[in-house]
């Protein structure tokens, strides 16, 4: 059995993430976590989380703190807490001060509970889990994001609508950055388990559109509702619910990769993954030219901005 902590539970992302993660069975005990201040919040959030273990008969217990020593003794912190993107806004357009925050936080959890995995949910979720990954002090597959899962889930969703299935029939992924430059490989996309390329009615897919809407679908949901919620809630348990039940499954999440697609990497970003109760491994690809040449890109992207962002923290700016 497991503790899971949540950094930033006031938030709506953290308290629907612990309403998912407490149906685990694996975990035990969901931690909430807010900055001194929020403790009316804190004990609201767990009161009704008691509540709703009353209705489904979930045997788990909630705990809360603004102390950030209680995360002393977690299996996997999940770190939510940051600046809330506005709908007019990109995501990189809050990595400076999510930056920040992000790195106080992983230096003290690399201290205070150093045998716990770390998942980033705060965006720029790719430049935050590399900077989780440097100031924890953390092993490479300690640290990871919730990076493409997301996207894969929405361009999944998308797949199984156009050509009229169930979505479990449908197997795909999306790489790169969590944003504008993501990569989808259509060349690893098959349905019922036959290629994709191989069906005849592919030819007609909308492929542009499809993606378009993937990459809107936050921005259209955060100003039609204020944040995107359920979504992430359910991947972010998704993930937790794969290692701590030692599944190995592959999912695609933001990772720390050295040359594992075409000897691409030193950075942090969407790419498929193993992932287990040891942690999170990227997993070796080849993948079609023209994926390698827009999978660069997106690393290129994202590196440079990466490096620009420790400059910052560095310095001291």
């Amino acid at each position: 059995m497991a503790k899971v902590a949540i950094v930033g539970a006031t938030g709506k992302v953290g308290q629907y993430a612990a309403l998912s993660i407490s149906r685990i069975p694996y975990v035990n005990e969901v931690q909430l976590y807010g900055r001194p201040g929020s403790e009316s919040v804190l004990d609201g959030v767990a009161r009704d989380l008691i509540d709703s273990f009353a209705a489904t008969g979930t045997d788990s217990h909630v705990s809360w703190s603004c102390n950030i020593e209680d995360l002393k003794g977690s299996d996997i912190i999940v770190l939510t807490a940051g600046v809330a993107r506005k709908p007019d806004q990109s995501r990189l357009d809050l990595a400076v001060e999510n930056a920040k925050i992000v790195a106080d936080f992983s230096q003290k959890i690399g201290k205070i509970a150093p045998n716990s995995f770390l998942m980033m949910v705060t965006n720029p979720v790719d430049i935050m889990t590399h900077v989780a990954l440097r100031y924890s002090g953390k092993k490479p597959n300690e640290v990871f994001g919730l990076g493409t899962h997301l996207d894969s889930m929405r361009l999944k969703s998308a797949i199984a609508s156009f050509f009229q299935v169930h979505v479990s029939e449908v197997h795909t992924r999306i790489i790169g950055e969590h944003g504008d430059s993501m990569v989808p490989l259509w060349s690893a996309t098959t349905i019922g388990g036959i290629q994709i390329s191989n069906l005849p009615s592919f030819a007609q897919v909308p492929i542009e559109d499809i993606m378009q809407q993937v990459r809107s679908s936050g921005q259209k949901i955060i100003a039609s509702k204020g944040a995107t919620v359920w979504g992430p809630g359910e991947a972010i348990a998704t993930l937790i619910r794969t290692i701590l039940g030692n599944e190995n499954r592959i999912l695609t999440v933001s990772a720390y990769i050295k040359a594992e697609v075409h000897n691409i990497g030193d950075v942090c970003i969407g790419v498929p993954a193993r992932i287990n109760r040891s942690g999170v491994y990227p997993v070796p690809i080849r993948i079609e030219p023209l994926e390698v040449r827009n999978f660069q890109n997106s690393v290129e992207k994202i590196r440079g901005i990466t490096r620009e962002i420790f400059s910052v923290l560095e310095n001291g700016e």
